[in-house]
């Protein structure tokens, strides 16, 4: 059986991951790879119903230490009922965000010590890494105006600027200290966006 393999996709706000998540199925479908596509928080049904809540833009204000465990909570869930049993059977996983995004969303921009993090992180999924992440780049005010451009902004999205601009030199930072990331200019334009996957893709595929 063809190893299963665990690709994860993070950035900011309105960085394009959805469209490049399409791109991404196409590619690999083609070279006869297996795969499910999945998302954070979510993923399951359960942790489905976690993640309404945890967007819900009209619900109390939500505690930094609420938010930041109830991430996890779906994470925890998300993990032992579809990602790792899809990647012991064989299948590769790509999933729209995962931990890298709470070290960015609830360190980075909600100011949480990355030591408590780390210690969920251990707690919940300790060694279990993404084989390859994918951090799509992009200065907050594009991505900003592309979001807006959507129409309707959940909890998060609803943010300010700085908040977003730490989240952005969070993530720039743990690209820095990890060898999984890669990269992805989501600045440039649709083709070259999709040159950029499938030259890392077909370096591990």
């Amino acid at each position: 059986m063809r190893a299963g393999k665990f690709i994860t996709l993070e950035g900011g706000e309105g960085v394009g991951k959805t469209t490049s998540l399409d791109f991404i199925q196409a590619h690999l479908e083609a070279k006869g790879i297996d795969l499910v596509l999945t998302r954070e928080p979510g993923g399951t049904p359960f942790a489905e119903k976690i993640r309404t809540v945890l967007l819900d833009p009209s619900s109390e204000k939500v505690a930094v230490d609420t938010e930041l465990l109830l991430m996890f909570a779906s994470r925890a869930q998300h993990l032992a009922e579809l990602i790792k049993p899809s990647i012991a059977e064989g299948r590769w996983v790509i999933c729209s965000r995962f931990t890298d995004s709470t070290y960015a969303y609830q360190g980075g921009g909600r100011g949480v010590d990355f030591e408590r993090i780390r210690a969920l992180e251990n707690w919940v999924h300790g060694d279990f890494q993404p084989d390859l992440t994918l951090y799509f780049d992009l200065p907050v005010e594009v991505g900003m105006a592309r979001a807006k451009a959507r129409g309707h902004l959940d909890r998060i999205e609803q943010e300010n600027v700085d908040f977003f601009e730490r989240v952005r030199a969070a993530y720039l930072q743990r690209a820095k200290e990890s060898r999984r990331y890669r990269i992805i200019d989501a600045s440039q334009s649709i083709e070259n966006v999709q040159k950029q996957l499938s030259d890392t893709l077909n370096s591990i595929s």
